[in-house]
């Protein structure tokens, strides 16, 4: 079943959605339990999305990239994640932050040296937490010092998406502790550079073939032409870079809450009991009615969002609802899903279960769901002060 066409929509931004989604229910979806299974994805199909121009949306053609939108990229993950999640966050995170925030924030030299590579075979990390450092984002221990001609960095990074695969990192690390949150400093390292190493990986709940692991920071050398930004603006990468992450998180739970939702539609309407299809008895008609309006709802918070910070409109409010509301609604679909199916729902066998576990991890990462409530609430105080 394919999402219905939308008014907002452009004929070429449903082209794009389409064919993504053709590309993952053909090339990824026989690769998803394995993946899951043995918590690594498929080299093959990295290539195939760098190939794809998946990797570098929004990177103009002069680099290398695909010169797209920001919606494009929000499309891409929606429509990869419809089949594999853990996918999904590989493009999101490449897109949404690592790309973006080079863009943005890179010098020219930086821009040429590293978006070119990031289009086309090259998969980037964004490092900020810590163990110390989640919701407090800005209670950084890793520190950078200056040595020599470059920055020496010290400390530890967890949670780290796509570390296992990444060849560039954007780690943030405080130059001067005693300037609390103005020290932050946002670096570019390379995975080859002294000093750098890629730790433990998580053996986690769901999104399992996406990689989670540790960096370790000894004595790290890093150039002083890679600094990102300016020295002691890290927060402000941090911050702004982080808001449009969660336009992609999003995107990632509203595919995830289409593709149980599709699944369970088409085994409702075929599992029959009483000599009916159970997609024909009333309570499981009101049940799915409601899960496909919620969804609907989440796809035009997450479009939204998307369109404003397109247009360079104010969209941290909006990014924050889109979120939080898409990330409940995934973890309510999948649910749903496992009870449609019934017993087989609760086995490995169905790929609704799965659905159920990835779907977790949206309430929790790029900004709790209380986060995204703090920061709806903070921003409503500010237009009614107004």
């Amino acid at each position: 079943m394919s999402v219905p066409a939308l008014t907002t929509l452009s004929e070429e931004e449903r082209l794009l959605r389409d064919s993504v989604f053709a590309f993952a229910r053909e090339r990824v979806a026989p690769h998803v339990a394995h993946m899951d299974e043995e918590s690594k994805l498929e080299p093959a199909l990295l290539t195939e999305m760098f190939q794809l121009g998946l990797m570098g949306i929004e990177i103009p053609d002069s680099l290398s990239g695909a010169g797209g939108t920001f919606m494009n990229a929000i499309l891409a993950v929606e429509a990869l994640a419809r089949v594999d999640a853990s996918l999904a966050v590989v493009a999101d995170v490449q897109n949404t932050l690592v790309n973006n925030a080079l863009m943005r924030w890179g010098s020219t030299e930086q821009k040429q040296r590293y978006l070119p590579k990031l289009a086309s075979s090259w998969v980037g990390s964004y490092a900020l937490s810590e163990q110390a450092s989640g919701s407090d984002a800005f209670a950084l221990q890793a520190r950078a010092e200056r040595k020599g001609s470059g920055w020496s960095l010290r400390g530890r990074k967890l949670w780290i998406t796509n570390a296992a695969e990444s060849s560039l990192f954007i780690v943030l690390a405080n130059v001067d502790p005693a300037q609390g949150y103005r020290g932050i400093t946002a670096f570019l390292v390379e995975r080859d550079y002294p000093g750098f190493s890629v730790g433990k990986k998580e053996d986690k709940l769901g999104i399992r073939a996406s990689s989670t692991c540790e960096l370790l920071l000894d004595d790290c050398q890093v150039p002083q032409d890679n600094v990102l930004g300016e020295v002691g603006k890290g927060y402000k990468i941090a911050i702004e870079t982080l808001n449009e992450g969660r336009i992609g998180i999003g995107a990632q739970m509203l595919g995830i809450a289409q593709g149980a939702f599709d699944y369970a539609m088409g085994y409702i309407r075929e599992r029959k009991q009483f000599n009916r299809p159970i997609a024909d008895f009333q309570g499981v008609q009101f049940q799915y009615a409601r899960m496909a309006m919620e969804i609907e709802a989440a796809r035009l918070l997450v479009y939204n969002a998307a369109r404003l910070k397109d247009a360079g409109q104010p969209f941290v409010k909006e990014a924050a609802m889109a979120k939080l509301c898409a990330s409940e609604v995934a973890e309510r679909s999948a649910s749903l899903a496992v009870e449609l199916l019934g017993g087989v729902g609760f086995t490995k066998e169905y790929p609704v279960e799965k659905f159920y576990r990835d779907a977790k991890i949206g309430k929790i990462y790029e900004g709790t769901s209380n986060m995204q409530l703090q920061t709806i609430a903070k921003l409503l105080q500010s237009e009614y002060q107004g």
